[in-house]
C-alpha cells in the first residue's frame, strides 16, 4: 500500500502570519507553510479557493499573540475574539445558503491582515480510509478522460499530508510530499480549483463522488482527502475511545502495542545500524569496493513503533485531529486491507472498532448524525470459481467486508437515515490496487444524491437486505426486502454456498421461489425469495454469499441497477475451523504455516469431490441418452 514519506521540512524562518502571498500564488510556487506559525495566522484548512460548509455555523479560528484582539470578516459580516494564553483563537460565523459567488475572507489582528479570496459556501466531504481511497485518477482505468474533463471551478479539492505521532495535532503544513510508491513529488496541504493539473492527483473515488453531485446539484463541493496507504481501522479511530472498548481482541491489541513502544531503545537501534553499515564497509574495502555515497553511518535516533502510521490512534491524531472541529457536509471511507492479516481474531476486533471509529469521526466534527459512506473492502488475487469455490474461502477478506456490512446494518437498522454502504467486490482485479475506481466512486455517490439531495426517487443506491431466513429440509429459503435477479447476461445466479453442520460450505444452485403457474403454464415466481440448496450438502443449516478475496457473486437488486448484494452469512464460525476435523476438535485461533496448508488441503480436496461428483452425474446422464 502507499507509504509517503516527507521529506519537506516545515522551515522555521517561515511564518504562518507571512504567508498571505502564498495563498495566492499558482500551486507550483508555494512554498512550504508550518502548521502552526508565530504572531498573527490561521489554521491552514481556511485558505484561499476553499469552500466553506453550506447551512451550518462555520467555526474559523486560527492563533495570535496571546491577548491579541481578532476581527473576522465573511459574508460583510463581523466576528471579533481575543487570542488566548496559549495563543489560539476561534469565532463563529453564521450559516449561509450556499453560494457559487466568490467572496473574501478577511483576519485582521493588532499588526497584519490575512486575506483569503476566491471562498465558496457549499458542502464539504471528508475522504478516509486507505490507498484504495488515497489511488489518484491518473493512475486508474479510463482515469486521463475524466482529467481532460475535470473543469469544475465550483469543486476544491485539499489534500491533508501524512504525519505521525500519538498526540493531537493542532494544524496540518502545506508541503510537498515524496511518494516512493510512484517515484514523484506530490503538493498537500492547499486548496485548489478542480482543473485537469489538480484534479489528476486526487483520489479517483474522491474526484467522481464530488463531481456526479456537483453535476447533480450545481451546489459548490468541497473534498478533503484525509485518507493514507498501508492504514488499520484501528488508526483512525482515537486512543481514548480504544482503551475504553471492552474485547480481548482490543485489549490485546493495546497491550502489544504499549510493549513495543515501552520496550524501544533508540540509542541500542543506532548501535545496531552502525554495526551494520561497518560490516558492509569492511566487506566492501575488502572487496575493492566503494560504498555508495547515499551510504553514510547512520547518526539518527529513529523514534520507532510511537511514531508508527499503524499504532492505534496516530492517524486520527495526525490526520484528523488537525481538522477536527470544522463544519463539513460528510465523510466516505473505504478500507480494509491491512486488517486482513489476523484470521478472525483480526475480523472480530474490526467489527468491535468500525462502529466505535464511525461513531468517533461524526464527534471530530460535532455532527452525531454526520453522513457516512462505506465503501466494502476491494478485491486481490485469483477469482473464485467453481472449480476452487470451497478453497477461496480461506482469506481473512470477506470477514472484513462482512463486518463493514454488518457495520452499516446495525446503524440502519436502528433507524440511522445517513449511513450509507455499497460493496465493490465485482469491481475485480487480480492486483489489490483494482483500478475501476469510477464505478466505485459513483455507486457512493448514488447513496449521497438519493439521502442527502433529494434524489431518493430518481437514484437507488440501497443494497438488498435479507429479512428472514427459513431451513427447510434440503434447502434453505432467504427473504430479501425487495426483488433481485443474477446480472442479465442469461446464467443462473451464483455466488451462494451452504453447510452443515459438518461446515462443509459447497456452492449451492440459487432460484427464486416458484409460486405457481401463470395462464400459459410457465412458474411464476417470488422475485424477493431465494431457494438456495446443494447436491453435497443434504441438510442445510447455513449459507454464504461472495465469500472469497475476489468472490464470484453475480446477484444484484432488480430494475437496471448494479447494486451488489453483499457479502454476507448466516453462521458465525471461525475462518480457522472451517471444516470440522481439520485440525482437530479445537482448532488455534492464530494458524501457523503448516496448520493453514492442512486446512488449504482439506479445502482443495473437497472441492475435488464435488468436482468427481458432478463428473459421474453427467456421466451417468449421457450413458442414458
Amino acid at each position: 500500500m502507499f507509504r509517503f514519506v516527507i521529506l519537506a521540512s516545515c522551515v522555521s524562518a517561515i511564518l504562518c502570519c507571512e504567508t498571505l502571498l502564498a495563498q495566492k500564488m499558482p500551486r507550483e510556487d508555494v512554498i512550504d507553510v508550518p502548521a502552526v506559525g508565530e504572531g498573527l495566522c490561521v489554521s491552514n484548512v481556511f485558505q484561499s479557493n476553499m469552500v466553506l460548509q453550506r447551512d451550518k455555523p462555520v467555526p474559523v479560528w486560527g492563533w495570535a499573540d496571546a491577548g491579541a484582539k481578532i476581527t473576522v470578516i465573511f459574508d460583510e459580516k463581523e466576528q471579533v475574539t481575543t487570542a488566548a494564553e496559549d495563543r489560539s483563537w476561534k469565532v463563529q460565523l453564521h450559516a449561509m445558503p450556499s453560494s457559487s459567488e466568490p467572496r473574501v475572507m478577511t483576519i485582521t489582528g493588532e499588526k497584519k491582515t490575512l486575506t483569503l479570496e476566491n471562498i465558496l459556501v457549499g458542502d464539504v466531504w471528508v475522504l478516509g480510509g486507505q490507498s484504495n481511497m488515497e489511488f489518484p485518477l491518473d493512475r486508474i482505468e479510463n482515469g486521463q478522460l475524466e482529467i481532460v474533463s475535470a473543469n469544475y471551478s465550483n469543486i476544491r479539492i485539499l489534500t491533508i499530508p501524512a504525519a505521525n505521532g500519538p498526540d493531537n495535532k493542532s494544524g496540518f503544513p502545506r508541503l510537498h510530499e515524496w511518494s516512493g510508491w510512484f517515484g514523484q513529488h506530490y503538493r498537500k496541504g492547499d486548496w485548489d480549483d478542480c482543473s485537469p493539473e489538480i484534479a489528476r492527483e486526487l483520489s479517483a473515488i474522491g474526484y467522481v463522488f464530488a463531481r456526479r453531485i456537483h453535476m447533480a446539484t450545481q451546489i459548490p463541493i468541497g473534498v478533503i482527502d484525509a485518507s493514507r496507504g498501508g492504514t488499520t481501522v484501528e488508526t483512525w479511530t482515537p486512543d481514548p475511545v480504544l482503551r475504553k472498548v471492552e474485547s480481548e481482541q482490543v485489549r490485546t491489541l493495546l497491550a502489544e502495542w504499549d510493549k513495543k513502544v515501552s520496550a524501544w531503545d533508540a540509542k541500542a537501534d543506532l548501535d545496531a545500524r552502525i554495526a551494520k553499515h561497518s560490516e558492509k564497509s569492511a566487506r566492501f574495502e575488502k572487496e575493492g569496493k566503494e560504498m555508495p555515497t547515499n551510504e553514510q553511518e547512520p547518526s539518527d535516533l529513529r523514534p520507532g513503533p510511537a511514531m508508527d502510521q499503524n499504532r492505534p490512534g496516530n492517524c486520527y491524531a495526525s490526520m484528523i485531529s488537525p481538522i477536527a472541529g470544522l463544519s463539513i457536509k460528510g465523510a466516505i471511507f473505504h478500507q480494509g486491507y491491512n486488517n486482513c492479516f489476523n484470521g478472525t481474531q483480526g475480523a472480530t476486533m474490526y467489527q468491535q472498532l468500525f462502529p466505535e471509529m464511525i461513531k468517533s469521526w461524526r464527534a471530530a466534527f460535532n455532527a452525531p448524525e454526520m453522513p457516512f459512506g462505506i465503501l466494502s473492502l476491494c478485491t486481490e488475487g485469483a477469482v473464485q470459481t467453481l472449480d476452487n469455490y470451497s478453497e477461496m474461502m480461506f482469506n481473512a477478506g470477506p470477514y472484513i467486508r462482512e463486518a463493514q456490512y454488518r457495520t452499516f446494518l446495525e446503524f440502519y437498522k436502528a433507524g440511522d437515515k445517513n449511513i450509507g454502504f455499497t460493496s465493490t467486490y465485482d469491481l475485480r482485479r487480480r492486483w489489490y490496487h483494482p483500478q475501476l475506481k469510477i464505478p466505485a466512486g459513483e455507486r457512493i455517490a448514488r447513496w449521497a444524491l438519493a439521502t442527502q439531495y433529494g434524489f431518493d426517487k430518481d437514484v437507488r443506491w440501497k443494497p438488498p437486505i435479507v429479512e428472514g431466513l427459513e431451513v427447510e429440509g434440503d434447502r434453505i429459503v432467504l427473504r430479501l426486502d425487495e426483488p433481485v435477479s443474477a446480472v442479465d447476461d442469461g446464467g443462473p445466479i451464483l455466488g451462494f454456498a451452504v453447510a452443515g453442520e459438518g461446515r462443509r460450505f459447497h456452492p449451492a444452485t440459487a432460484t427464486h421461489l416458484v409460486t405457481g403457474k401463470d395462464d400459459r403454464g410457465r412458474d411464476k415466481t417470488d422475485q424477493k425469495v431465494l431457494v438456495l440448496s446443494s447436491p453435497m450438502v443434504a441438510n442445510p443449516i447455513h449459507y454464504r454469499y461472495a465469500w472469497g478475496r475476489s468472490p464470484l457473486g453475480n446477484l444484484q437488486a432488480n430494475r437496471n441497477t448494479d447494486i451488489p448484494f453483499a457479502t454476507q452469512r448466516s453462521d458465525d464460525w471461525p475462518l480457522e475451523n472451517i471444516p470440522l476435523g481439520v485440525l482437530g476438535d479445537d482448532a488455534p485461533i492464530q494458524l501457523d504455516r503448516q496448520q493453514r496448508r492442512k486446512v488449504e488441503e482439506a479445502l482443495r480436496e473437497q472441492d475435488l469431490a464435488r468436482r468427481l461428483h458432478e463428473a459421474r452425474i453427467l456421466i451417468e446422464a449421457s450413458g442414458q441418452n
